[in-house]
């Protein structure tokens, strides 16, 4: 087993990907990458008790363990329930085929 692992731990924000490189002791958590890697100091709006976190796409907790070359994700917060916005646009596309076809 590896003394030691490369983690990489990414926070997507709306215009690009942050992306920062970490060496970690073998047996380190998501929570020690998050830490190590600075990313709580450069958006201060990351909350490790609230923020959901995965490692390549799947959710994981903040004590998982890590493997080399891991990719630790950050996920924020959705500003609009999928569902919610699933329903106006149905309720949209209603009221557009109702009209479609009065003028004829």
């Amino acid at each position: 087993m590896p003394e030691s692992i490369r983690v990489e731990v990414v926070y997507p924000l709306p215009q690009k990907q942050e992306i920062f490189s970490v060496n970690l002791p073998a047996g380190a958590t998501v929570r020690q990458a998050i830490e190590a890697s600075g990313v709580l100091q450069k958006y201060p709006e990351i909350d490790l008790a609230k923020n959901k976190f995965g490692v390549f796409a799947k959710l994981a907790k903040p004590d998982a363990l890590l493997r080399d070359r891991d990719r630790v994700e950050i996920y924020r917060p959705l500003i609009a329930d999928p569902k919610e916005v699933r329903k106006q646009r149905a309720a949209e596309g209603k009221v557009m085929k109702k009209g479609a076809g009065e003028g004829e």
